[in-house]
């Protein structure tokens, strides 16, 4: 292995073919650059690469520590000051051998693993990491409130048995100040980061928290297996379930307030192999319901909506996968219309906001208020416009189309890839096509991508081959002056060193004109719905992003990570 070189490494890597490699060795040779320096040069490798290289020619592992939730005890072992001077981060204590993982800039430096292991009292086993990496994570790890908030609480806890005392001793411990404090300090950097949910997920070795902030799971803390019942246990009751039953998974709900924001908090448990996982769904209580132009839409799809919600009657659906932002649309839409002149009522499967002069109502399955049997109800309480949380079943979608029929607006929701998918949808549900023409005003579809953190936001110049695919994707709308250059963030303290902060929406918005009404009643496939309706002016989801992309709101990679056929 020493004979080789880190060349010879990523030639074996398969990253670079053998014959550049032997052009890297000769170019070295005669200009005394190194070989490293040649191949970042040339972009032939990136630092990854190289680092992954460079450890397996010294015999250590590679550790990437972006996205590694740290267990705030190891974190306690090397003081901060100690990790910013030699450029080391702990990572990770093996719970068998006691040896503590650190990432290192140098891994064979033997002066630092042993002052190192003196200060930790702990076996210290290297690995190679970047030096920017280790310096995020230091920055990240060491900066949050999160870990060393939950490792001054960690101290005060009980000895290891927690997870070993039964429902009458876990009783008493979940009410001490330290696991509530722990409870209280994931919730509060909930709020502060954003996030939509909190998972608290039982491992063998330890549990981690995770954090979708802006659509994306991330991970950020990781405790003590020993505190996981007790911590669950706390969440429990708080959200008033059965804190001895542990076979089920159970749901419930609770409100928590941090200074003047507030927010309601559902909560579903579910038992795995390693135990209970929680998961939290958190939703604003304060901040009020966007605007339709806040959520993204804009030009002929704003327009296009508006006027399909401006007439008395008909169906409006919003389509898109679970968390593409379709109920956060709907909400828009009826605080748009909600005036004192409309009676406006709502059946919803969970209500997730509450909106002062609507009547909303949440089904009940279990008491026998569904969808279908909700709806039958709403037609009796002389309502203008009703908003059905989803189309499920036949029975749902007759019931809407009668609606429609006689006299109401109505808006609900359907699972379907983009907004000409659900026509035939409605026709799988038995709908008739002369019905649906009759009621239908117009389908939304749409997603959510992550906007680009304006505070590190930098300009690229896109390769050849991204600029002929945004060419082919707007067509008409491609502007050759505008495509200069794109936009991406570098990553800073503000985004977490994402890139990204906050969200947008991308949408599509297909009226139903008469064209499109004989295509329907011909059983027409989506395919020829959604050319009808793009020859008619309708800009479709991609190029509703890539137009966001071309103006600096999101990535392109965005894009294609949501709206990708």
């Amino acid at each position: 292995m020493s004979a080789q070189s880190i060349v010879d490494v990523l030639v074996e890597n398969k990253v670079i073919p053998a014959e550049v490699g032997q052009q890297i060795k000769v170019e070295s040779y005669n200009t005394g650059t190194s070989e490293q320096d040649i191949l970042l040069k040339k972009h032939l490798a990136n630092e990854e690469q190289i680092a992954q290289g460079r450890a397996k020619l010294l015999g250590i592992d590679y550790v990437k520590l972006a996205g590694k939730g740290i267990s705030p005890e190891v974190l306690s072992l090397i003081p901060e000051p100690v990790a910013r001077r030699y450029t080391i981060f702990p990572f990770f204590m093996d719970p068998q051998t006691g040896e503590l993982y650190v990432a290192m800039d140098d891994p064979l430096n033997l002066q630092i693993i042993e002052f190192v292991e003196k200060k930790a009292g702990k076996k210290v086993k290297s690995f190679l990491g970047l030096p920017e990496d280790i310096k995020r994570a230091i920055d990240d790890q060491y900066a949050q409130n999160l870990s060393s908030e939950v490792t001054e609480a960690l101290k005060e806890t009980v000895g290891p048995d927690i997870n070993t005392i039964d429902a009458k001793q876990i009783g008493e411990i979940i009410r001490e100040a330290p696991i509530a404090k722990i409870v209280s300090t994931i919730l509060e950097f909930a709020m502060k980061s954003r996030a939509s949910d909190i998972h608290i997920e039982p491992e063998e070795k330890e549990t981690r928290v995770r954090y979708r902030i802006d659509g994306i799971l991330t991970e950020k803390l990781a405790l003590p297996r020993k505190v996981h019942d007790a911590v669950v246990s706390r969440i429990k009751i708080l959200a008033q379930m059965k804190i001895d039953e542990r076979r089920i998974p159970q749901d419930g709900r609770f409100n928590f307030k941090m200074g003047s924001d507030e927010v309601d908090l559902r909560i579903s448990t579910l038992p795995t192999v390693w135990g209970e996982k929680v998961v939290m769904r958190l939703l604003k209580k304060s901040g009020g319901v966007p605007k339709l132009p806040e959520l993204g839409l804009r030009g002929i799809a704003l327009k296009n909506l508006e006027v399909q919600i401006d007439r008395p009657h008909g169906i409006i659906l919003v389509t898109g996968p679970t968390g593409s932002g379709k109920t956060t649309t709907l909400y828009a839409i009826l605080s748009k219309l909600n005036t004192i002149k409309v009676n406006i009522v709502t059946l919803e499967d969970p209500v997730e906001y509450k909106i002062a002069g609507i009547n909303q109502v949440q089904i009940n399955p279990g008491a026998g208020l569904t969808f279908a049997n909700g709806l039958r109800a709403f037609l009796r309480q002389d309502p203008n416009i009703i908003l059905v949380g989803e189309i499920r079943d036949q029975e749902t979608t007759d019931l809407a189309i009668q609606a429609a029929l006689t006299g109401h607006l109505v808006f609900s929701t359907l699972h379907t890839n983009n907004a000409a998918g659900a026509i035939p949808r409605l026709m799988d549900m038995k709908a008739e096509p002369f019905l649906v023409v009759s009621s239908l005003n117009g389908v939304v579809g749409q997603r959510i991508c992550r906007k680009i953190c304006q505070s590190c936001k930098t300009s690229i110049i896109p390769p050849p081959e991204v600029v002929a695919d945004i060419k082919k994707v707007l067509g008409s709308l491609y502007n050759q002056n505008t495509m200069s250059k794109i936009y991406r963030g570098k990553g800073c303290n503000e985004c977490a060193n994402t890139g990204y902060l906050g969200r947008v929406g991308i949408f599509e918005v297909l009226p139903v004109s008469e064209k499109i009404g004989h295509l329907i009643l011909q059983r027409a496939s989506s395919q020829d719905i959604e050319k009808q309706a793009i020859s008619e002016g309708m800009i479709t989801m991609k190029q509703d992003g890539y137009l966001k992309v071309v103006e600096g709101v999101t990535s392109i990679e965005e894009v294609l990570r949501v709206a990708q056929d």
